[in-house]
């Protein structure tokens, strides 16, 4: 609305949304809900587009000053994406922020702990747990197959160049 005035201010609506439409179109793979037992609920596709979304900041802040713009980007349609959202479930103006800011929270934690294991340590597992299901129990096969899951997105994340990644391409 006020672009012309504050042009830095107002994000161009274009920058990251080709990622971010790749990052969500990974997220509703039905793998995820059959081999991996994600609950088909609205909290655990959240989980699954904030876990993919993660991976992808993570990588694109190992980049260089273009894979950071891309990685600002893809935060502010993250943002965009969730005000939306939850404005057609029917939250309201006086809420919305809150709630909003309560997803942005759980993606800033989810890329905190990925910043732990991206590079093979220990723990990938529990990480793959925390971010997707809670701690909650789960057969071993379907924590197997997020497991294997989340390190391909990983893999296709590193492969892709700095470039592509900002153009919704990897893998």
């Amino acid at each position: 609305m006020l672009s012309f005035l504050f042009p830095r201010l107002t994000p161009d609506r274009s920058r990251g949304a080709a990622l971010f439409a790749a990052l969500v179109a990974a997220a509703r793979q039905p793998h995820w809900f059959v081999g991996g037992q994600v609950p088909d609920t609205i909290d655990s596709r959240f989980a699954v587009l904030a876990t993919i979304v993660a991976l992808a900041i993570v990588r694109l802040e190992r980049g260089g000053d273009g894979a950071t713009a891309a990685a600002v980007a893809l935060t502010e349609r993250f943002v965009e994406a969730m005000d939306a959202e939850h404005r057609q479930l029917g939250i309201g103006d006086p809420t919305v922020g809150k709630t909003v800011r309560k997803l942005v929270g759980a993606l800033d934690r989810r890329v905190d702990l990925w910043r732990q294991f991206v590079d093979g340590g220990d723990g990938w597992d529990q990480a793959v747990r925390v971010s997707l299901f809670r701690d909650a129990a789960l057969p071993a096969k379907a924590l197997d197959h997020c497991d294997a899951a989340l390190r391909n997105v990983w893999a296709k994340l590193t492969a892709a160049s700095d470039e592509a990644l900002a153009e919704g391409r990897f893998g």
